[in-house]
């Protein structure tokens, strides 16, 4: 009796956060989706984005039911919480979603062209109850399909692992259901998920928000590159507007123009949190989805700067300088010590992995670099160690002059570059990087 009414009481504070946010969010819903609607239809002309192919889509009346299933897993998902902060934190991504859907709907109003066709039974009834409120406009970004993205995501990790995919057929009926209904066009889903992964980005279950302590950053440097970055997404974003209206495809740049606005946001003063990546090197789903485009360009560029070069050089004592590993090169090391944010450790890697996330192309963080070189030493007695970031020339070599300093092994940072030289590696320090790396030591 007693331990029921202990779990009685710690689940009252779940059950009352969640009844209020549904509270709030249920009537805001509906009224300014509907509202959206009906400034949509007061519009003598709303545009429409669709590929000639889609006609052949089928219409599936009974995937009305999986259609409407998000409302009740919308709802449920907010009481299946162990914290208070867990409610919050999905009620935040669900208010996100919203307002940035209802803001594009209103913005820029698309309207679906499909007639259904008449339909009877319980789906003929669930069609007309859905007619009475949803009209042929609020297209792009589905809602639909962002909210599905956060309640997947929510459930996935909650449920027992036998029920996983039952959950995961069921997720895929219902992203399936938004065309076979007839109630969205192709191009409406991508920019759903785009919408549902930013939701669950900007609110990680695991961290606070990435822009929670966003403050304008002080080095120049870094300000500039995170110029060049929102010229980008500006640029991808232009290129949308101006290439979708001769393609319905073009809406896909606008998934490069997030990502590289989101890493803007990192060198203009959020930092590497951006990345939201953890201390074993994991990165959280929405993180490495979102983001994906950008990393794809530090890829190629990696490729590009190291293809002649070996992986990495052995420096000392089996502590080895070089660029972020394929999964079969860290494997060749007992630990990887990796300066990277914006890679995430290789799926199925055996070595142990510390990461400490930086961004590239900036200064050193002085107290991150010295807790990774104090770290090699502890590593490099378990076996040979591996200190990396993306191309090894900065972060990383910045790591190992820390290290070679504070082990007494160099007495000055020229004489730790010269022996990384003579190891056959490329070294790009500047000034302020070696400054920050020979800074306490006597």
């Amino acid at each position: 009796m007693g331990q029921a009414h202990s779990t009685l009481s710690q689940a009252a504070p779940v059950l009352k956060r969640a009844a209020l946010w549904l509270v709030l969010l249920a009537p805001f819903f509906y009224l300014s989706y509907g509202g959206a609607n009906w400034l949509a239809s007061q519009r003598a002309h709303v545009p429409n984005i669709a590929f000639a192919w889609e006609s052949a889509i089928p219409f599936l009346a009974w995937t009305i039911i999986p259609y409407w299933s998000i409302n009740l897993f919308y709802a449920l998902c907010l009481f299946i919480n162990t914290t208070p902060r867990e409610v919050d934190m999905l009620a935040r991504r669900y208010l996100t979603i919203q307002l940035i859907a209802v803001a594009c709907f209103i913005a820029f109003p698309l309207e679906a062209i499909f007639l259904r066709p008449a339909t009877s039974g319980l789906p003929g009834f669930m069609f007309a109850v859905l007619g009475g409120f949803d009209k042929p406009f609020n297209q792009a970004p589905s809602l639909h399909i962002a909210l599905l993205v956060v309640i997947w995501d929510h459930l996935r990790s909650r449920l027992p692992r036998r029920a996983r995919l039952v959950w995961h057929c069921w997720c895929f009926l219902i992203g399936a259901s938004v065309l076979t209904t007839w109630q969205h066009h192709v191009m409406d889903i991508p920019t759903g998920v785009l919408l549902g992964l930013f939701a669950a980005w900007l609110f990680p279950a695991d961290a606070g928000s990435p822009l929670a302590n966003f403050a304008l950053s002080d080095d120049p440097k870094s300000r500039r590159l995170g110029i060049y970055y929102l010229c980008g997404a500006l640029a991808f974003l232009g290129l949308a507007a101006l290439l979708t209206p001769l393609s319905a495809a073009a809406l896909l740049l606008l998934w490069p123009a997030v990502a590289l606005a989101i890493v803007a946001a990192g060198y203009l003063g959020a930092g590497p949190q951006i990345f939201l990546k953890r201390a074993d090197g994991r990165a959280a789903l929405a993180s490495r989805w979102l983001l994906a485009p950008y990393r794809l360009g530090a890829a190629i560029n990696v490729w590009l700067w190291t293809r002649r070069m070996p992986a990495s050089v052995v420096i000392a004592d089996g502590v080895h300088l070089g660029r972020f590993p394929r999964r079969h090169e860290a494997d060749r090391f007992a630990a990887v010590i990796d300066i990277t944010g914006e890679f995430q450790r290789p799926s199925g890697t055996l070595a142990r992995w510390s990461s400490f996330p930086t961004l590239d192309l900036t200064g050193l963080d002085k107290t991150q670099t010295l807790a990774a070189a104090n770290l090699i030493d502890v590593a490099r007695h378990q076996g040979p160690v591996l200190v990396c970031c993306a191309l090894g020339f900065q972060r990383s070599a910045g790591v190992i002059v820390r290290w070679l300093l504070i082990s007494r092994r160099c007495e000055d940072p020229a004489e730790a570059l010269r022996l990384i030289e003579r190891a056959g590696w490329r070294v790009y320090l500047p000034a302020e990087s070696i400054h920050a790396v020979a800074e306490g030591l006597q």
